[in-house]
């Protein structure tokens, strides 16, 4: 596995864009903590984001993967340039040539998506114990380490996602395509989902509990958002008479879906290989 994992790590190696597309997104990722330093003047009223407990351990673990989430789509073209390369730049041919069987290059290329994965999962691991350390009210180490599932949930939804990012890349050959096709995806679920819920299933959750195991929906519901767990929206909701029953645990069914997801994604990617004449 390693000697499969050296052989992608080359390939980027000498990829400049590649290299570019994921200084961006770590340097973006870093750009949270800018928003601690977010003030907002009300008359006498000064209002600071990073007061407002967002930077609270464990409530930090929540907050940044789940904005650290929505950056993705740069790790993902990088996962899918890599994969239309191989058929541009003729590497795939000659990996073949050279002794490389399909299955091996499909194994190949999934570490890289798991070391990509990993890596991000690290940097915002980083990111948040620093922030935390720095900004939350609470120190003690139970709660610091509590919560911990949203990291876990964080690398499943980067691997399943990159996963399908990779079998759109051997689907289509080219990148533009594919981040296309995977834009057109998106867009289908969010109209399917329309339909259910206001169409044909009115006033019940019978659209929910089809569209969770939609392929972006369940990676979508790994990480809900955080924001209505804020005491401050929370506070305003009681106010008003209203309040939040949803839960933000990260379920078992949840991570399991997006397993499943990533295990037909790899195998599909195999099975594409294995028919297709290069």
């Amino acid at each position: 596995m390693l000697r499969l994992l050296n052989i992608e790590l080359q390939k980027l190696k000498f990829n400049k864009s590649a290299k570019v597309i994921s200084l961006v997104y770590f340097i973006l990722i870093t750009f949270i903590a800018l928003i601690a330093s977010i003030e907002f003047n009300f008359g006498s009223v000064n209002f600071r984001v990073a007061d407002q407990g967002i930077f609270n351990f464990p409530f930090i673990w929540h907050f940044n993967t789940f904005i650290a989430a929505i950056l993705k789509l740069f790790l993902a073209i990088v996962i899918v340039s890599m994969m239309a390369n191989e058929y541009s730049n003729r590497t795939l041919k000659q990996n073949l040539i050279d002794g490389l069987s399909k299955k091996e290059f499909v194994l190949s290329k999934f570490l890289t998506v798991i070391v990509f994965a990993l890596i991000s999962t690290l940097f915002v691991f980083g990111v948040s114990m620093i922030l935390g350390l720095i900004f939350s009210d609470y120190n003690e180490i139970g709660i610091i380490f509590s919560d911990m599932e949203y990291l876990f949930a964080y690398f499943i939804k980067l691997v399943g996602f990159f996963s399908f990012c990779l079998f759109l890349g051997v689907l289509v050959k080219r990148s533009a395509f594919a981040l296309g096709f995977l834009l057109i995806w998106s867009i289908i679920e969010g109209i399917v989902f329309a339909l259910l819920k206001w169409e044909f299933f009115k006033g019940t959750e019978v659209a929910h509990q089809i569209t969770q195991f939609f392929p972006l929906a369940s990676m979508s519901n790994l990480i809900k958002e955080p924001f209505s767990r804020l005491g401050a929206v929370q506070s305003a909701a009681n106010q008003l008479g209203e309040s939040f029953t949803k839960t933000y645990d990260v379920e078992l069914l949840n991570v399991s879906i997006v397993l499943v997801w990533t295990v037909l994604f790899i195998y599909w990617s195999y099975a594409i290989l294995k028919r297709r004449d290069l």
